[in-house]
């Protein structure tokens, strides 16, 4: 495993922790955790969306990844359900993208072993780029009917469906 595979992998398990400390009691929410769970991911997003892709993309000549749109799709529906005050729905939700998400990324021939292979000469300078993409700035929860429906649909796009009604 070269130094992006373990970079983003590793940040996946990190992202995973805090999800799983986040919704650890049942009863109650853990909004520190989730918070830096929330904040991570969407930065995670932004690291493969304005470093990876991109940098893969131009190694191919301009041409994109074939893994590219799906793991858009999944980016969008994963921004989408952090975009409203969580809850066990929306957990069990961003549980199951990233249970099929994470794979297509980290799997053999994967995202990352792509890049790895694509961007062989870059791999230290590429890692830096991403270790520098800024932290994002959260916007307080927004719970408005259309916010759900919106979620639900970035979801279906992606072909993901709800774990339970939201």
């Amino acid at each position: 495993m070269g130094p992006i595979y373990r970079f983003l992998a590793g940040d996946h398990t990190r992202l995973d922790s805090l999800l799983q400390r986040a919704f650890a009691n049942p009863n109650q929410i853990d909004f520190e955790s989730y918070g830096q769970f929330r904040a991570g991911l969407l930065r995670h997003i932004a690291m493969e969306e304005k470093v990876l892709l991109p940098a893969a993309q131009k190694a191919r000549g301009g041409e994109p990844l074939q893994i590219a749109a799906k793991l858009r799709l999944d980016h969008g529906a994963l921004a989408a359900l952090l975009v409203p005050t969580p809850t066990a729905a929306i957990a069990a939700s961003l549980r199951g993208v990233l249970a099929a998400h994470n794979p297509l990324e980290e799997e053999p021939d994967g995202l990352y072993q792509t890049c790895e292979a694509l961007l062989a000469g870059e791999s230290e300078d590429i890692v830096a780029k991403l270790r520098s993409v800024p932290e994002v700035k959260l916007a307080p929860f927004n719970d408005r009917p259309q916010v759900m429906e919106s979620a639900r649909r970035a979801l279906a796009r992606a072909g993901h469906e709800l774990k339970q009604n939201m």
